[in-house]
This record gives C-alpha cells, sequence and structure tokens, in this order.
C-alpha cells in the first residue's frame, strides 16, 4: 500500500494496519456527501493515521454538534426556545455556541425532532467517550476500537441522517388558515401536519377545535379547519383524540347552543363520534330517537332523522338500543295504504330505507336483543308485519341482524325463523309474549 496517500475522506493516508485504513475508510463514507468536508470530519482523518485518537474523538464530536445546531436552526429554533429552557432566546447559530451544551442540545434535537429517541440515547453515550477521552488528557488511551465504534454511532445517527423537514409555526400556521390564501393541499398539509412532534400536533388539534367552536370565527376560518381537521386527525394518538372529543361536555356544560352545535360538528369532521362520552352521545342521540319514534309515517321527518342517527350507528349507548331499534324497524318496514297519486300500496320513507340496512350491519347482541324485544313487544310491528310485503322487509332486517350476531347467540332460532319463509307460522309462535 502507498504510505503518501492524499489526505481526503475517499483516500486516506494511514501510517497503521490495512486493517484499520479500510476501517476508516469504511466509516467515513457513510458521512452523508456535504459533510464529508466538513473541516471537523478532515482534522479526525489527519490525525487517526498517526494514532491522534483522542484529537479524533473530539473533532468528530465537534462535527455532530455542528450538524446538530444547523438542522435545528433549520427545523424550527421557534419549537427549541419552547422546549427547553435557557437564560436567553436562540437565535441564531452563535447562540448555540454561547448559551447551548451538549445535553441541551441533544434534548432538543430530540424534542423537536430533529433525532429519535434511541438516537438522543446514543449521542449521550458517545458525548461521554468525548468527554471522558477528549476532554480529560490522563485518562487512559482509547482504543481503535474506541474510536470507530464512537464514529460509527455519529455517522448512523447524525452524520449520515438528512435534515430534517422544516417545522411550521403554529402561530402563523392559525393565522393563515383565517384566510383564503391558506392552501388547501392534502399532500402539503400532510407533510407539515404529520411531521409535527406529537406535543405540537396536540396543541395545534386543540387549537382547531377551539377556533371552530368560537362563534366569532369567520366561514373562512372553519372551511379550511374542516379541510385540514381530518388529515391533522389521522396522525393523532388515541389519547389526544379522547381529550379533544371530551372537550364536548364542556360545551354542554356551558349551555351556548351555538357553541355545543359547531362542537358536535367537528366531532363528525374528524370522525371522532366514538370517542364521544355517554352523557354527550345521550345529549345529541336520544332527541333525535324521541322524534323517530314519535313521528312514525311521516316520512320527511323519518328521512330527516335516520340521517342524522346514521353516523351514531355503531355507538348508540345501551340504555337507548330499544327505543332506537325500535324506532327503525318500524321506519323500515312502513305501512300499508292508498293513494289518490300512486298505484302502490306498501309505503315506506324511501331515504330513510335506503340508510337502515347499513345501521343494522352495525349491530351486536345487544341490538340484536333489541330487535328480538321489538318483535315480541311492539303491537305496531307485529300488526303490520302479518302482511307479506311487510313481513318480507322485516325478513331482509333479520338476514343483516343474523349476520351480526354471535356463534352462541341465544335467540338464534327466532332469527333463523324470521328468515325461512317455510317457518312463517313458527316464527309468529316464538315472537309470542308468553
Amino acid at each position: 500500500m502507498d504510505r503518501d496517500l492524499v489526505v481526503t475522506p475517499n483516500n486516506i493516508k494511514v501510517g497503521t494496519s490495512d486493517e484499520i485504513y479500510l476501517l476508516i475508510k469504511k466509516s467515513i463514507l457513510n458521512v452523508r456527501e456535504e459533510m464529508q468536508d466538513n473541516p471537523y470530519i478532515e482534522e479526525a482523518i489527519r490525525v487517526l493515521p498517526v494514532g491522534g485518537y483522542r484529537s479524533a474523538i473530539g473533532a468528530f464530536w465537534n462535527a455532530v454538534v455542528d450538524d446538530l445546531r444547523n438542522k435545528i436552526i433549520f427545523r424550527s429554533t421557534t419549537l427549541f426556545n419552547k422546549e427547553i429552557e435557557l437564560q436567553r432566546e436562540i437565535k441564531s447559530y452563535e447562540d448555540f455556541q454561547n448559551y447551548v451544551n451538549d445535553d441541551q442540545l441533544i434534548e432538543g434535537a430530540y424534542k423537536i425532532g430533529v433525532i429519535g429517541w434511541e438516537a438522543s440515547k446514543v449521542l449521550r453515550h458517545a458525548k461521554e467517550t468525548r468527554h471522558i477521552f477528549s476532554g480529560h488528557p490522563k485518562s487512559t488511551d482509547p482504543s481503535i476500537i474506541k474510536v470507530l465504534a464512537m464514529m460509527d454511532d455519529c455517522i448512523k445517527y447524525v452524520l449520515n441522517e438528512e435534515y430534517p423537514m422544516q417545522i411550521i409555526d403554529l402561530e402563523e400556521y392559525m393565522s393563515i388558515m383565517a384566510t383564503e390564501q391558506y392552501d388547501r393541499n392534502a399532500i402539503g398539509i400532510e407533510n407539515a401536519l404529520g411531521d409535527l412532534p406529537e406535543k405540537y400536533k396536540n396543541e395545534l388539534a386543540n387549537r382547531l377545535f377551539t377556533s371552530y367552536t368560537h362563534q366569532n370565527s369567520s366561514t373562512v376560518m372553519r372551511s379550511n379547519i374542516e379541510f385540514c381537521a381530518p388529515i391533522l386527525w389521522k396522525v393523532l394518538s388515541r389519547q389526544v383524540k379522547m381529550q379533544i372529543i371530551r372537550r364536548v361536555d364542556q360545551q354542554i356544560i356551558s349551555g351556548n347552543s351555538t357553541s355545543i352545535h359547531l362542537s358536535f360538528s367537528f366531532v363528525e369532521t374528524v370522525g371522532g363520534n366514538i370517542y364521544l362520552t355517554l352523557n354527550a352521545k345521550k345529549y345529541i342521540i336520544e332527541p333525535v330517537i324521541n322524534e323517530l319514534f314519535d313521528n312514525l309515517d311521516v316520512f320527511n321527518v323519518e328521512d330527516k332523522c335516520v340521517k342524522e342517527l346514521e353516523r351514531f350507528a355503531g355507538s348508540v349507548p345501551i340504555e337507548l338500543l330499544y327505543k332506537y331499534v325500535n324506532a327503525l324497524t318500524q321506519t323500515y318496514i312502513g305501512h300499508v295504504g292508498g293513494s289518490a297519486n300512486y298505484s302502490r300500496t306498501d309505503f315506506y320513507a324511501n331515504g330513510a330505507s335506503i340508510r337502515i340496512p347499513g345501521m343494522f350491519e352495525k349491530f351486536d347482541d345487544a341490538a340484536a336483543d333489541a330487535f328480538i324485544d321489538a318483535l315480541k313487544t311492539n303491537k305496531k310491528i307485529k300488526k303490520r308485519i302479518k302482511n307479506p310485503a311487510k313481513l318480507r322487509r322485516l325478513r331482509s332486517l333479520g338476514n343483516i341482524v343474523l349476520e351480526r350476531v354471535s356463534e352462541n347467540y341465544q335467540d338464534k332460532s327466532i332469527l333463523l325463523n324470521l328468515i325461512d319463509e317455510t317457518k312463517e307460522k313458527e316464527f309468529f309462535e316464538s315472537i309470542k309474549q308468553i
């Protein structure tokens, strides 16, 4: 091997064994391209061939610190200042040099998403390696293995990692959302919001809820929130979703009907009905169920109520199930009558009838119990299904319920009799009240 090679990342002069030469070259080649001519890395390369292991460790750590500072500045110094308590606000690279120690730098980089949890732990170890061997000349001499291990960690977790995405400033973002200049581009919003640290996703989601339910918010703001919030919702944790939806209960207590209506509208926008508390569900669902139950055969009311109830089909409180299922079953069956305008005699609310089968597909055993109870106790249903057309409509609901119940459902025989046209007599016997 030529011992007079020029010192560069790709061509390292060495005075050690060929094996060490190859290890060093392999490590340096893993540094991302624009960092390979970093002065600190070049200094480490110069001293390694002559056994300057302490200096190489110090120089390599300086390269890591330099890279972290620049990445934090690129990502967001605003968020860094929020996360780390310092004696003054950090605005420039020089401020990092003067006021931010290595532990604060690593912690801040982790909290704002420049590095991950694993990287933060490994870098603290690398920092201690630098502190012991480069900061204390009386420590034992580090081996080449120690140097290469430290270099590999720094390269893997920092020097080979690309710059992170820039983080939006929440204040500016909310201000822009209040204007028509807000860019309603789903991909751009996904990139901007999905890369936020968890803490700021939480903060932004709560701000969106607050702005949406505020009576003085403009229609432009609400429209932009309706576009943005569902995208953000996808990347929120379950705990954050629950916390936000539970704010609906605070609105209910306030008694402000406008804010209450808007809070439920927000929940609908993000698809968060599943997270509503029992109190909130009862508040919004019970009046609609009662209205539907009390307006049997008033088709426009049935259409309206079923449409409102459809979004809660999979999360109806257990104490409302009986009346809910009764109302849906009655609405779907409809009634028999005559009309001067139509030749038909089988009447039902067309709009509601389209939605109800899908709502029955959300049933579980408890809802099936309510369905069976309705067949046994609801006199209107019993009277109407004596008509073959109405029994056929009930049979179609029975088929759906049968597919939804568990294998050992206790009243499965009633459902089996209902769907079997040859077991009509047995079905009517099975729903008689004893």
